[in-house]
């Protein structure tokens, strides 16, 4: 993946930054729930009588807000400088990673550490941590 300098959108990523954090906000105010996706998801994989229905139109949100979306203007082209089995590798990590750690990105990185979690700010670092040593050992090591 690389990162296109000449059309850098700074206002645009405040304006979506600050639209998570209002999104994430509102759902913990309204719901008690915390908007981690590896926790909603897999709340479906062991579904609890009447805790379906709201986990299901969280997810559908994420996959139809680029729908959505491309109406108003056109999706950014996506390249992923990956092989499949890397990607496959990839994931198989982030799912043991985020069983280990007890949530994802999401959950530590937006909603605990916006909550001052000591739990989410170490997962958090850790995260940081293991994505600059990948990046120095794919571009630097293994280039």
């Amino acid at each position: 993946m690389t990162i296109d300098w000449n059309h850098f959108t700074p206002w645009t990523s405040l304006a979506g930054g600050m639209l998570i954090g209002a999104a994430t906000a509102m759902f913990l105010f309204l719901s008690g729930r915390i908007a981690g996706i590896s926790g909603i998801v897999g709340g479906l994989l062991h579904p609890v009588k009447g805790d379906t229905a709201w986990r299901i139109a969280f997810v559908l949100g994420l996959i139809l807000a680029p729908f959505a979306y491309s109406f108003g203007a056109p999706l950014p082209e996506v390249r992923v400088d990956a092989g499949t089995l890397t990607l496959i590798a990839a994931g198989l990590l982030v799912g043991i990673g985020t069983r280990y750690g007890s949530g994802c990105t999401s959950g530590h990185g937006v909603c605990g550490l916006s909550r001052r979690s000591p739990r989410s700010m170490v997962a958090t670092a850790a995260f940081m941590f293991a994505g600059f040593v990948t990046v120095y050992v794919v571009r630097h090591v293994f280039a």
